[in-house]
C-alpha cells in the first residue's frame, strides 16, 4: 500500500479525504493534526477516534502552538500586520506552520504522498502546495476535493452513503480556530451583501461589565497580563479567554485571493486585534517617526507574502531581522478597556516613552527652545514652498 500523510482537521473536507483515500484509493492513510492553538486535549481525542473510524491507519497530533508563535505570530505583532487594515492573517499564518510540520512528519514516516482537503478555489491549496513542492518535491500531492471538483453537499452524500452520519447543518459554517483567531465561512460570505448571523460566531457575548486590562510588552513581545507573567503564546490565549467573552474582534474581511478573485470571510480575533492595537500604540510612544514609517512599509509587504504562501523566500528572513531589531525599545504596559463588542486603549506606561515632558508639552509649553528659534525654524522650513510659489507666481 502507498503510504500517505493526510493533513486532517476533523472537518467535512478532511473527513471525506480520510475515508475516500483509504477505502476507494487504497492508500495507507496516516492522519495528522497540526495544532496551532485551535484544539484542546478532549477535542484532539475526539478527532483521533473519528480519523481511525474513517479508515486512517494511524493518527498523530502535533503541538505546534509555540512553533507557530516563534516562527510567525511574533513577527505579525512586531509589524502590526493587518491584511487590508482589517484581517490579522489568522488562518493564512497557520497554514504555513502546518505545512512545514506535515512535510517533516511525512519524511519521518516515509510517506510517498501528502494529501490535504483544499478546494481549487481558495488560498490554502497554494499555501500547502508551495511549501510541499519546495521542501519535498519528491513527494506527490493528492487533493481529492480539488481534483474531483466536489461540492460540500456531494461530500456529505458520500459519507452518508457509507454509513457515516454528517448533517448539512453541521457543515453550514466552516470554522478554523487557532492561536491568532478564528475564521468563519458560510453561505453569507459567498456573496457581498449579507452579514454573518450572531450564532455563526463561536464566541457568544457572555460578559457585559467593562473591565481594564494591563498588557505588558518586553521588546515587542507580550509577556504579562494583569501582572501575571507567562510565555507570549500563553498570554495571547489568556487574553482571548477574557476578551472573547465580550464578543470582541468580529468582522468580515474582503480581499484579493492568491488565485486572482475577490474573497470574503468572517472572523473573530479578540486577542489578536487587542494585541496588535496595543503594541502599535506602544510603538507610537517609543519609536521615531522614521522607524514607524519604514516598519509600516516592510510589515505590509511581509504580511502580503505570508498571506500568499511565500514564507520560504529569503526576503522574509531579511524583513524579520529588521522587525526584530526595531523592537529593542518597545517595552512597557498598555491599558485596555473591554466593553461588549469593542475595546478602547486607555494609555501606556514605559521607561522609553518619547512623550517626555522635559522637552515640552504639545500645544502647551515649549521648554527646549525659544520663541525666536521656533520662528527661525519655521522660516527655513517654508523655503521650498516660498521659492516654488515665487517661480510659479512671479508677480
Amino acid at each position: 500500500m502507498k503510504k500517505l500523510v493526510l493533513a486532517y482537521s476533523g472537518g467535512l473536507d478532511t473527513s471525506y479525504c480520510a475515508h475516500y483515500l483509504s477505502h476507494q484509493e487504497g492508500y495507507e492513510v496516516h492522519a495528522v493534526t497540526v495544532n496551532t492553538g485551535g484544539f484542546d486535549a478532549e477535542e484532539l481525542a475526539t478527532i483521533k477516534a473519528k480519523a481511525l473510524e474513517l479508515g486512517a491507519a494511524t493518527y498523530t497530533a502535533i503541538d505546534a502552538v509555540q512553533t507557530f508563535y516563534e516562527k510567525v505570530v511574533k513577527y505579525l505583532i512586531f509589524g502590526n500586520v493587518l491584511r487590508n487594515n482589517t484581517y490579522p492573517l489568522s488562518v493564512s499564518a497557520e497554514r504555513i506552520v502546518q505545512a512545514l510540520e506535515i512535510v517533516a512528519h511525512a519524511r519521518q514516516v516515509g510517506a510517498t504522498h501528502i494529501a490535504h482537503g483544499s478546494t481549487g478555489a481558495g488560498n490554502d491549496q497554494v499555501r500547502f502546495d508551495l511549501i510541499f513542492q519546495v521542501l519535498a518535491p519528491e513527494i506527490e500531492i493528492i487533493t481529492p476535493i480539488r481534483d474531483r471538483k466536489l461540492a460540500r453537499e456531494a461530500e456529505i452524500e458520500y459519507l452518508q452513503s457509507h454509513g457515516i452520519p454528517y448533517s448539512w447543518e453541521k457543515a453550514k459554517y466552516s470554522i478554523n480556530k487557532g492561536l491568532w483567531g478564528t475564521s468563519v465561512g458560510g453561505e453569507e460570505t459567498l456573496g457581498s451583501r449579507k452579514a454573518l448571523p450572531d450564532h455563526a460566531y463561536p464566541s457568544p457575548l457572555t460578559t457585559q461589565d467593562p473591565q481594564t486590562l494591563a498588557l505588558e510588552f518586553r521588546e515587542g513581545e507580550p509577556v504579562a497580563l494583569n501582572g501575571k507573567a507567562g510565555h507570549p503564546a500563553a498570554i495571547i490565549q489568556e487574553l482571548e479567554t477574557l476578551a472573547s467573552a465580550y464578543a470582541i474582534g468580529r468582522d468580515i474581511h474582503v480581499g484579493d485571493t492568491i488565485i486572482g478573485i475577490k474573497g470574503r470571510v468572517g472572523f473573530e480575533a479578540a486577542s489578536a486585534l487587542i494585541t496588535l492595537k496595543a503594541h502599535h500604540l506602544l510603538e507610537k510612544h517609543t519609536l521615531s517617526k522614521w522607524q514607524q514609517f519604514q516598519k509600516e512599509q516592510l510589515a505590509n509587504f511581509y504580511g502580503m507574502l505570508l498571506h500568499e504562501g511565500q514564507y520560504l523566500d529569503e526576503v522574509m528572513r531579511n524583513i524579520e531581522a529588521f522587525l526584530l531589531d526595531s523592537q529593542r525599545k518597545v517595552s512597557g504596559t498598555v491599558y485596555v478597556r473591554l466593553h461588549p463588542y469593542r475595546f478602547e486603549l486607555e494609555g501606556i506606561e514605559s521607561e522609553n516613552d518619547l512623550m517626555n515632558a522635559r522637552f515640552g508639552s504639545y500645544g502647551e509649553m515649549n521648554k527646549g527652545w525659544t520663541a525666536e528659534e521656533a520662528k527661525g525654524f519655521i522660516k527655513i522650513l517654508s523655503n521650498p514652498g516660498r521659492i516654488a510659489h515665487h517661480i510659479e507666481n512671479p508677480s
